[in-house]
């Protein structure tokens, strides 16, 4: 198949999919939006969000829909069902932190805000990431023990993204997590991927 992947300039939603291209070596075209010419493209996407991924012409919405469904197609589910259970568990784990930042980082109010922020940073991000800490662990910076699953991509994606935001230092007390970050970002595909990438900011 043919694969495009319509995202905006940035790393965000979109950047696990990217990953898994450059693991696997698929070609793809990495479209691009430029924020400014959004509304000009936004009714023609499935439910009028990014990312999307087109598959032979044809648009497929939701990014973790998307990484699952290359992972199915390239071998990063894990080695069986119970591998792969684990991968979604954890992915849509840190989907739920995420959304917490998300939710803290769009209010408006100084005071409402203040206080979230004040909760999300020492109760709400220390309670997930010691849990993800602790889990990966036991396997030495894999999610499935020695294995690169779609997940890990997932994981180093969003850690990077939550180092640039928190600071270089957000993830001294969790060295599991930047373990696999680490490990992921040394493998030779990705490592090229990092380095041909276009800078963004986000």
């Amino acid at each position: 198949p043919t694969y495009k992947l319509i995202y905006f300039n940035a790393r965000g939603r979109a950047e696990h999919i990217r990953y898994i291209f450059a693991y696997t070596g698929i070609e793809y075209t990495d479209e691009r939006i430029p924020e400014e010419l959004w509304p000009e493209y936004k009714d023609s996407m499935p439910y009028k969000k990014l990312p999307v991924l087109e598959v032979d012409g044809k648009p497929v919405a939701q990014a973790d829909a998307v990484a699952r469904y290359l992972a199915r197609k390239y071998d990063l589910m894990g080695r069986n069902e119970s591998d792969a259970l684990i991968c979604d568990v954890l992915v849509d784990t840190l989907e739920d932190l995420e959304q917490a930042i998300c939710y803290c980082r769009m209010e408006e109010d100084p005071e409402r805000k203040e206080a979230r922020m004040n909760q999300l940073l020492n109760e709400t991000i220390p309670l997930y990431l010691t849990k993800f800490d602790q889990i990966i662990g036991e396997y030495e910076g894999y999610i499935i023990p020695s294995t690169t699953t779609w997940a890990d991509f997932v994981f180093a994606a969003a850690l990077e993204n939550f180092e640039y935001m928190f600071g270089a230092s957000a993830l001294d007390k969790y060295p599991a997590l930047r373990a696999l970050k680490k490990r992921i970002h040394r493998i030779p595909a990705i490592s090229d991927w990092l380095i041909r990438r276009p800078y963004t900011n986000s």
